[in-house]
């Protein structure tokens, strides 16, 4: 095992989970808000996908896939119409397809470091949470860790089973 075999153990797991919580739902289902106050799965994948793209600029400018005009915007911590403008929101499958491309980009990012790559600092504006270029890479699959647990309540309100 080397340094990255971890690192994208965790992004494996994070994607094998968020897959089997997301593989059955509807574009409905990903636009639903259970609970108040909770961002909805169109959001939360967004702003997924937007952070992945964000930490991985910060390692390898350039190397990433371009998102959709305003994309950023609409699923950041910051944008006030989180679940409000569902017109702003896209379809799972565009999800997925803006997801896959991005990881894609990661993993091959990952594969081209070396070791002690993984020491050097990350993007100045992570380094209080990941001061390293590996602790930011496992920060991708931590933070969708984080957010699949918000995906379950929508489940449960769709009447879905179980999956995990």
């Amino acid at each position: 095992m080397n340094a990255k075999d971890p690192i994208k153990h965790n992004l494996d797991l994070a994607e094998m989970i968020m897959n089997s919580y997301v593989g059955d739902l509807t574009d409905a289902d990903i636009l639903a808000i259970p609970v108040p106050g909770m961002n909805h799965i169109a959001w939360q994948l967004g702003h997924l996908i937007s952070s992945e793209r964000s930490f991985i600029e910060g390692i390898k400018p350039g190397s990433c896939p371009e998102l959709p005009a305003g994309f950023d915007g609409v699923h950041s911590t910051k944008a006030e119409t989180k679940g409000t403008e569902p017109g702003q929101f896209y379809s799972k499958d565009d999800y997925l397809k803006f997801y896959a491309a991005q990881r894609a980009v990661t993993k091959a990012v990952i594969d081209a470091l070396a070791d002690a790559d993984l020491d050097k600092p990350g993007p100045e504006n992570m380094a209080q949470i990941a001061p390293t270029v590996g602790a930011v890479l496992n920060l991708i699959g931590q933070h969708y860790l984080m957010h699949a647990g918000q995906f379950v309540p929508v489940r449960r309100a769709a009447g879905k089973p179980v999956t995990i």
